[in-house]
């Protein structure tokens, strides 16, 4: 304990009192404790984010007057987010082989040979002409 001022409390018991106050009213806080150098306060602690312990830091210099405060609060790292899957790619492809016209492949994949035009538009450029199309080309499959 230092010397008491002469309004009764100690700054170690004020900032002590402060402490407590603050450690039980702000969310996210833990484990809050100070250390204390003539007029400067150092808290120390845990907090869920960098954002609870800003407050904290707040709340201690509205209730002290301190010459300064330095934030030591520890900010738990949050934990790693699940990677996001990689989106499933809507776009399928076929392999032109020979005989292969846009019609018999727009039967297989969408039981319509007039839908030939859908694989066409895709393939643009491709296919100059849908009448065309040649062994080895990988075709867009638009859904």
């Amino acid at each position: 304990m230092g010397l008491f001022d002469m309004f009764g409390k100690s700054f170690e018991d004020q900032v002590q009192e402060a402490i407590n106050t603050v450690g039980a009213t702000t969310p996210g806080v833990s484990g809050l404790h100070a250390e204390v150098h003539g007029k400067v306060i150092t808290l120390q602690g845990k907090a869920d984010s960098r954002e609870a312990a800003n407050l904290a830091m707040q709340k201690i210099d509205q209730a002290v007057k301190a010459d300064n405060i330095v934030n030591a609060i520890e900010v738990e790292k949050a934990p790693e987010p699940e990677p996001v899957p990689e989106p499933v790619s809507a776009e399928r492809f076929y392999e032109v082989v020979s005989g292969d016209t846009l019609g018999a492949i727009s039967q297989k994949y969408y039981g319509k040979a007039s839908d030939y035009m859908k694989i066409f538009e895709a393939n643009q450029d491709i296919l100059d002409n849908p009448d065309l199309i040649k062994p080895g080309q990988n075709l867009r499959i638009p859904e």
